[in-house]
């Protein structure tokens, strides 16, 4: 069962998610890239293809730097003056979460066998942290940034809704249905980027207390970022919740991490969670046209789990 049969994964089949969607040595034994080789010189080549219209649009959410119901832990952020011959300023904040936008590192999680991206073994833990030994995997190896095309999958808009709502999370063959409403076609390197309408949802539901997980994706997406060779995933809500996945959480933890476990350790690919896609899915409507050259640069940090980040849609 799966894509083409427009089923969802039982806990019998997600099981061997772990085996049938792996990129442990496709890519070498030392491989710390996963799914960015994806990427070409060919592939870059035909994203810069893409710009003609010279709109860049903003991906990125802004930092909070005040606490609220959706993240009790802004950034902190402060601008010196005085003393100094100029401004100087720090920031520091958690960025990991449902808060700010972000770059997943495949040094961010294990899978559910412990393991991470290529079988590296956990290294140094300590409360509330697990990381692969040394610096493996870490987001520095992204230092010359992710570029290539993006593709928007405006699932809101293929199903006629203004959000994707609890009990309806998005399916691995609805991005097989945006693609071909939308007319175009999955390649080889792309960054999928998913609407889900998160920004429309807590519109409409003033009651909530911040950014839980209300809705979002299932896991039966992995089939279809594994068929296409997708690069990276692009995303504004994330895991759908564990009650409408019909499948365990495969880490005993409270949020659902379905996609996740497969795509960061299995499959060796970076997410960019939190995204807002609101001014890109308006522009693509107007213009007719989902794709576009997707340009991020992660912070360089050796052995980062992850970077804030601002990524950019060009036309």
């Amino acid at each position: 069962m799966g894509l083409k049969e427009r089923t969802a994964p039982t806990p019998e089949e997600y099981a061997l998610y772990a085996e049938r969607f792996s990129n442990w040595g496709r890519w070498g034994e030392e491989d710390e890239r996963g799914t960015l080789n994806h990427i070409s010189d060919d592939v870059r080549r035909a994203a810069a293809g893409l710009v003609s219209l010279g709109r860049a649009i903003s991906l990125a959410r802004p930092i909070d730097t005040e606490p609220g119901p959706g993240n009790p832990y802004p950034a902190h952020h402060v601008a010196s003056v005085g003393t100094s011959t100029g401004l100087a300023d720090y920031i520091g904040l958690f960025f990991h979460g449902f808060a700010q936008t972000h770059l997943d590192a495949i040094s961010h999680l294990p899978g559910a066998d412990g393991r991470f991206y290529n079988g590296r073994p956990i290294g140094v833990t300590t409360p509330g942290m697990v990381m692969p030994e040394s610096a493996t995997l870490g987001v520095q190896r992204m230092s010359d940034g992710i570029v290539t095309r993006g593709v928007l999958y405006d699932i809101p808009r293929l199903r006629g809704t203004d959000y994707v709502d609890a009990g309806s999370p998005v399916q691995g063959w609805e991005l097989q249905d945006a693609a071909l409403a939308q007319g175009v076609e999955s390649r080889p390197g792309d960054v999928v980027c998913i609407r889900s309408g998160r920004d429309e949802w807590v519109a409409a539901h003033p009651e909530s207390t911040g950014w839980s997980v209300p809705a979002g994706v299932h896991a039966s997406v992995c089939e279809f970022l594994y068929e296409t060779d997708a690069a990276m995933l692009c995303w504004d809500m994330l895991d759908a919740p564990t009650v409408d996945q019909g499948l365990p959480n495969p880490i005993e933890i409270e949020t659902p991490v379905h996609v996740h476990c497969i795509t960061i350790p299995v499959m060796g690919m970076p997410l960019l969670d939190n995204a807002d896609f609101r001014r890109l899915a308006a522009y693509c409507a107007e213009i007719g046209r989902y794709e576009f050259q997707f340009c991020a640069a992660p912070l360089v940090i050796d052995g980062g789990t992850g970077s804030p980040i601002n990524p950019l849609a060009i036309f």
